[in-house]
């Protein structure tokens, strides 16, 4: 439950998207992120780093951990359902 809790914050899912090929800055998350406000964007990057799912680089940029890059390929199944879905509502 405590994932689900963690993951089902607003915005904590599209972070950890946008996270999925590399380190990005907190400038660059909120460009990709419209609507996502920059305290909310702390908020939700302390909340993962205290899970140990993402790190701050050396050079500050954001990335997955070995935990949160596992959590990656946990959430490619639903991925996979999300595109199919999208293409059955088009």
């Amino acid at each position: 439950m405590a994932a689900l809790d963690l993951l089902g914050r607003r915005w904590a899912l599209r972070i950890l998207w946008e996270l999925r090929d590399g380190p990005v800055g907190a400038r660059e998350l909120l460009a990709r992120c419209a609507g996502l406000s920059s305290s909310v964007l702390y908020d939700r990057l302390r909340e993962l780093a205290a899970a140990s799912v993402i790190a701050r680089a050396d050079d500050g940029a954001y990335e997955l951990t070995r935990l949160g890059a596992g959590l990656g390929a946990a959430l490619e199944p639903l991925d996979a359902w999300a595109t199919r879905w999208a293409s059955q509502l088009r």
